[in-house]
């Protein structure tokens, strides 16, 4: 279906036939789908390119990477009607592929797209590579990428001592290390956040400035006002409520388990593999490392008893590979069998708590830089999978806000109406992560209020804890 009026057609105002441009001079125009994990970003966008000349741009971490199809959710060729999709599936997955690697890619991309009158169509959960693209400035999920001259232009004349820390020696690029130097900045992340806990420290190490001020002032400089961003933008958000996307998270795990995500992981699978890099950081794939250990450990021990020839070998143990499903339906109460159980549980939690950090990113995103997300509600889709209310309740209001937008030729995105100290609290003065102690689980730390909760609620918490109380053990928590 061709769409109607020349900016439509012509949606990045480069000149038709008669060689007129009609928004001549003006940032090119963006369209970004945002939503958590399983709210239906990438089918929205394909649905929307039988009425607007779409290309899509995928920005999504792990679905960058070649591989992992399964895990990683990425859109069959078969279901993208013929939609070019690109970054999909394309890099290495033995690479760490930045935000700032993001947008390298991409700006030449959109440029190419919008050469060929066609409309960019940015699709993904992962907030901070949009952040990085639409942004002139690099936030904290890149500052590893920040180069020296930027950090001159900012703090060369004022900083004139800067204390750098050591590369070798005793120093420790931890946890403690940044609560110890920053605790601003410390409370922001994850204390199991390895890679921003090291672009973090590096950061001092380079300038001498503690994160949590630089942080403060360069967002404030440079997420000022809508005229800040690189493209004229038009945010959409796919959005449901938690219960049902929770919901639908086991279920598509379940789906993915059935698919052949086991022997995706067991592919790739190396006991010593580095879990901080690349595709291996995805989501099911470290939480089957105990299972996949004792699995083949089994595997080797069969080999080790009555298989010499390695042609019979090979076999046996891609016949292990086949046979890792068959484990959940293993009678009674066996080992592996409760380790994959509890890996899976694990891979859903896991899931589940990414989506409520992308939900809080979404919320940050409006709340203190101010962005304009337009939000289509798919709570009901999600709940009784119609075609019909998926059309009525997401689709048909996507239309009508991408073609007010093109119709206003107006920025999508308002300037800030807060102050900068205002702002500035917001962003540095937050502690998600209030640490809870399990005794019953062998003291084992949990951050946050949600991953406590949903350790409580797990399967091998209550057994644990049935296990103690019965063996007379007081003050555990439930």
């Amino acid at each position: 279906m061709e769409m109607e009026g020349d900016s439509l057609r012509n949606p990045n105002g480069v000149p038709n036939q008669k060689g007129e441009s009609r928004i001549a001079n003006s940032k090119p125009k963006l369209v970004v789908i945002m939503g958590a994990t399983g709210s239906g970003k990438s089918r929205l966008a394909i649905d929307l390119a039988s009425l607007f000349p779409i290309e899509i741009i995928n920005a999504d971490s792990m679905q960058v990477y070649e591989g992992l199809d399964v895990l990683t959710n990425k859109v069959p060729l078969h279901d993208q009607r013929g939609v070019p999709h690109h970054l999909l599936g394309t890099i290495s997955p033995m690479v760490e592929f930045t935000a700032k690697d993001f947008r390298d890619y991409a700006i030449p991309l959109i440029n190419d797209i919008t050469s060929r009158n066609h409309l960019p169509v940015i699709v993904g959960g992962t907030n901070y590579y949009i952040q990085a693209l639409v942004s002139h400035f690099l936030l904290d999920d890149s500052l590893e990428d920040t180069d020296e001259s930027c950090l001159g232009e900012t703090y060369g004349d004022k900083q004139q001592h800067i204390a750098v820390m050591p590369e070798q020696g005793n120093f420790s690029y931890s946890y403690d290390s940044l609560k110890d130097l920053d605790p601003v900045a410390a409370n922001r992340i994850h204390p199991n956040d390895h890679r921003k806990i090291r672009q973090y420290l590096r950061l001092y190490a380079c300038s001498g400035v503690l994160p949590s001020k630089y942080l403060q002032e360069q967002t404030m400089e440079n997420w000022g006002n809508a005229d800040s961003l690189r493209y004229n933008c038009c945010f959409i958000c796919v959005d449901a409520s938690l219960t049902v996307i929770d919901k639908y998270v086991e279920q598509r795990v379940d789906q993915m388990v059935d698919s052949g995500l086991l022997q995706e992981v067991y592919d790739i699978f190396n006991p010593d593999a580095d879990y901080t890099r690349g595709l291996r950081q995805a989501i099911g794939v470290r939480e089957f490392e105990h299972f996949l250990k004792a699995y083949l450990s089994v595997g080797q021990s069969g080999t080790e008893n009555g298989i010499i020839d390695q042609v019979s070998a090979v076999k046996y143990v891609e016949k292990l590979k086949e046979n890792m499903n068959t484990v959940l339906s293993t009678a009674g109460e066996d080992p592996l069998k409760q380790l994959l159980q509890d890996a899976i549980d694990k891979v859903k939690l896991n899931t589940k708590r990414l989506v409520r950090r992308q939900k809080r990113r979404l919320v940050r995103l409006q709340t203190l830089f101010g962005w304009k997300i337009h939000y289509v509600d798919a709570t009901k889709c999600l709940s009784c999978l119609s075609e019909e209310s998926w059309t009525v309740n997401v689709v048909e209001p996507s239309i009508q806000i991408i073609k007010s937008y093109f119709d206003k030729s107006t920025h999508l995105v308002p300037d800030f109406e807060a102050s900068n100290d205002t702002k500035g609290s917001k962003l540095i003065d937050r502690d998600l992560w209030t640490q809870h102690i399990c005794k019953a689980c062998g003291n084992k730390v949990l951050r946050g209020a949600y991953e406590w909760e949903q350790h409580k609620q797990g399967r091998s918490h209550r057994k644990r804890v049935c296990r103690l109380r019965k063996s007379g053990v007081s003050g555990l928590d439930d």
